[in-house]
């Protein structure tokens, strides 16, 4: 009885310094941020009537255009940066389509769009902005950083 109490106790006593083992040592990670190979730059054009702004100035309907046309071009990007949803519903009845509807969406986060241009042509209001990936890397990196392993440091 006396040799299987000890030989219980060397067990429980391996175990526990066995398992602590893994606890001997605590690490320290750092990270370093994977630069891309490439950074690309792309476009967005938004276009709005000015006569159809409502409005009876003239020169609100210019800045209501303006910011249309701008709100078109940043919708622009975002559809080129996350896609864009598209959904349909047909209605049939005796193989003959009652009714068809068709309808998309965008949405997204777009920062770091710079305008390029804004300007009338005609009776239309144009902007044009470019999202240069380069700055949308830079306020990735200061906000939520996407890191390898750098060093690991036992103490």
């Amino acid at each position: 009885m006396k040799n299987t109490s000890i030989k219980l106790l060397f067990v429980a006593v391996g175990l526990l310094t066995v398992s602590s083992c893994s606890t001997i040592y605590d690490k320290h990670v750092q990270w370093q941020a994977i630069e891309p190979e490439v950074f690309p730059i792309i476009h967005g054009i938004g276009y709005a009537p000015i006569s159809l702004q409502r409005s009876e100035h003239k020169t609100q309907r210019m800045l209501m255009a303006i910011k249309a046309s701008k709100i078109a071009a940043y919708s622009e990007l975002a559809e080129q940066v996350y896609g864009q949803q598209v959904s349909s519903k047909t209605t049939m009845a005796d193989m003959i389509i009652e009714n068809q509807q068709l309808a998309s969406s965008v949405q997204g986060l777009i920062k770091a769009a710079k305008v390029v241009k804004s300007y009338p042509v005609g009776d239309t209001y144009t902007t044009e902005l470019q999202l240069d990936y380069k700055d949308v890397y830079e306020i990735y990196l200061a906000s939520l950083n996407r890191k390898e392993i750098r060093d690991i440091s036992y103490f």
